[in-house]
């Protein structure tokens, strides 16, 4: 009877971990899918979730195992690479590297060929996911409202700068861009696409992913690695030693980012009216099936933490 009870529970754990690896390769496809987004950002699906603070803390333990095995440090390794998550870092990357090979095909000519309607369902997923960090603020007061309008006041400049066009970039190019781009991505609020599209290197990243470029996916890969390295390490300590403004800050850049997301913009970016009674209900309804998807995923991700085990 111990035998069969010991099998039966070994049994039990691993349906357990493959149900929970799948659910996190999923969650990795949609944070993946929203990087290839312009004006959407993967740290936003993450704190829709509920893994935004676990993801981060498990990049800034591999990124400080890494570093401190490179010092020769390896009692200090061996530390950060046991705190960190792994079962639910490598299916996240699993899900996220599939999202990127496939929404690279697939996004860009939907949202090209439906503006109006994919905006106004990405508008209505942000703005629906603004009350999650604004919740997480303990003991709000008017420093709080301030660091939000500060946030969202750049990340609304940034929305409005003109995208520029590179056609060959360097690889040293591809480097940097990678580096500042990867931080934006787990960044709520500040879309990384969106960034690559302001430095001229979104469509031309998109084509090299489609076509399998080896080089340019290695030299990309290595900046992306090296900026999250160096990023995780700060948005882990804002997030442990000043969590309530950090939260503030973040409510913000997704508020700015919203500018993005409008429907009706002109070629270079500025905002317009609705294009009569009919597109503008069309485009609230997108928006609505936006907020319930955030809705419901807010939901998941909720129940998810509650079942978490914090051993």
């Amino acid at each position: 009877m111990t035998t069969s009870s010991h099998a039966d529970g070994d049994i039990a754990q691993r349906e357990s971990t493959a149900r929970s690896s799948l659910v996190h390769g999923l969650q990795g496809m949609l944070m993946g899918s929203a990087d290839i987004i312009p004006g959407v950002s993967g740290g936003t699906v993450a704190l829709i979730l509920g893994i935004y603070e676990r993801l981060v803390d498990s990049i800034h333990d591999v990124a400080s195992a890494i570093a401190s095995a490179a010092r020769g440090d390896r009692t200090g390794a061996r530390a950060h690479w046991r705190r960190a998550d792994f079962a639910l870092v490598l299916p996240l990357v699993v899900g996220i590297l599939v999202a990127l090979v496939i929404g690279s095909l697939v996004l860009p000519p939907v949202i090209e060929r439906y503006p109006v309607v994919t905006s106004a369902v990405f508008f209505g997923l942000i703005a629906g996911a603004l009350p999650i960090p604004w919740r997480r603020i303990a003991d709000r007061g008017h420093r709080h409202y301030v660091l939000a309008a500060l946030g969202a006041l750049i990340a609304f400049v940034l929305a409005g700068l003109t995208p520029v066009s590179i056609d060959h970039p360097s690889l040293l190019v591809v480097f940097g861009a990678a580096a500042i781009a990867i931080c934006a991505m787990i960044l709520p609020g500040v879309s990384g696409a969106y960034l690559l599209l302001i430095m001229g290197l979104y469509e031309v990243t998109l084509e090299a992913v489609g076509a399998l470029d080896l080089a340019y996916i290695g030299v990309f890969a290595a900046g992306a690695a090296t900026g999250l390295a160096g990023f995780s390490k700060l948005l882990s300590w804002l997030l442990d030693a000043h969590q309530d403004a950090t939260m503030a800050v973040l409510v913000g850049l997704m508020a700015g980012s919203l500018r993005r997301l409008w429907p009706w913009q002109d070629d270079v970016g500025g905002l317009q009216a609705p294009d009569g009674v009919d597109g503008a209900m069309l485009a609230l309804a997108c928006a609505t099936i936006g907020l319930g998807i955030v809705v419901a995923l807010t939901h998941y991700g909720e129940r998810g933490e509650r079942t978490q085990p914090t051993g």
